[in-house]
């Protein structure tokens, strides 16, 4: 006779029910595996981001408590001019310089792509930019921009194309072009590498065939390349969205906001009034100011990624 299978108490029934839920539900088995990252999150982030909502209606400051005022602090930021002109310095300085840094480090993803000599040490290098810690690149900028010696004055001076020094952080047009240079150059390298990472996931046999069909580069580029990199782009480009909009070591190094507050974003103007001016209330309204943005970001995001899955041969939604 054949002897009985043993019979499972309620418990590891109900494990064993679980884990074959989890090896058949792929979309089960994603959100067990990201539970723990999760907790993690939300603990170290819904509280601080609770706390700067809260201190957002209260008229809070340095070294003394404050009393809920409601949405005061916020009709004081729709009166104040500087705060609207952070709000414009903010929103240039992302648009500009993510869409700069998209292109150049597309680009150069393209470029790293092919069949180059050196190409793993070129690819370190390329990384440089973005592995040098913040403050340091920003120190370099502000002997690079120096109204006195600044080599790019001396180079261009030298050519015969000026007749003299450029005063790069002195003027405000000048400050926020020179800002926006320094961000993009640190910014390329994440965007290249990331783009990098999807170019060598595309089957190289697609580009093939479309190559015997007598597509050109561009073609093969418009309908095989681009259309498969949608997923990355989307997450390349929020990344670069929030890193930029939020940025503050840059701006605060190079020129703490000036002059004439022409380089002030979001970020410094919301340390400034909270810290130096005390206002800790104002300062938190500002910084909550910003969360509207971010969540549209981020959105992009997600919106990008439901367009077309990652996964090679999904349908796209």
């Amino acid at each position: 006779m054949v002897a009985d299978a043993p019979k499972l108490g309620p418990a590891r029934a109900t494990h064993v029910s679980l884990m074959s839920r989890l090896n058949n539900n792929r979309d089960l088995l994603g959100i067990f595996f990201m539970l723990p990252a999760a907790v993690l999150l939300l603990l170290f982030l819904t509280y601080p981001l609770g706390l700067g909502i809260w201190l957002s209606m209260t008229d809070a400051r340095i070294g003394g408590g404050g009393s809920f005022i409601g949405w005061e602090n916020f009709v004081w930021l729709y009166r104040d001019d500087v705060f609207w002109l952070s709000v414009y310095n903010t929103l240039l300085y992302t648009v500009v310089a993510s869409i700069v840094k998209f292109a150049l480090g597309l680009w150069l993803a393209l470029l790293l792509n092919h069949h180059l000599p050196f190409k793993a040490f070129i690819r370190a290098i390329v990384l440089l930019p973005w592995i040098v810690p913040t403050v340091l690149s920003a120190i370099a900028f502000w002997w690079i921009y120096d109204s006195q010696f600044s080599i790019i004055s001396w180079a261009l001076e030298e050519m015969g194309l000026i007749d003299q020094y450029i005063d790069f952080l002195g003027n405000p047009d000048n400050a926020r072009a020179s800002v926006i240079a320094a961000n993009i150059w640190r910014g390329i390298p994440f965007v290249a590498i990331t783009l990098l990472a999807g170019l060598q996931t595309i089957p190289q046999s697609l580009h093939e065939a479309a190559t015997l069909d007598g597509a050109s580069s561009w073609q093969r580029f418009r309908y095989i390349t681009f259309p498969m990199l949608t997923p990355i782009i989307a997450v390349v480009m929020t990344f670069s969205v929030l890193f930029t909009f939020t940025d503050f070591q840059l701006i605060y190094v190079l020129t703490r906001g000036g002059p004439l507050n022409a380089t002030h974003l979001m970020a410094t103007l919301s340390f400034q009034r909270a810290i130096p001016g005390s206002q800790l209330g104002e300062g938190a309204a500002i910084a909550t100011a910003m969360i509207p943005f971010l969540i549209t970001a981020i959105l992009f995001s997600y919106f990008g990624l439901q367009r077309r899955k990652w996964q090679q041969g999904s349908r796209d939604d």
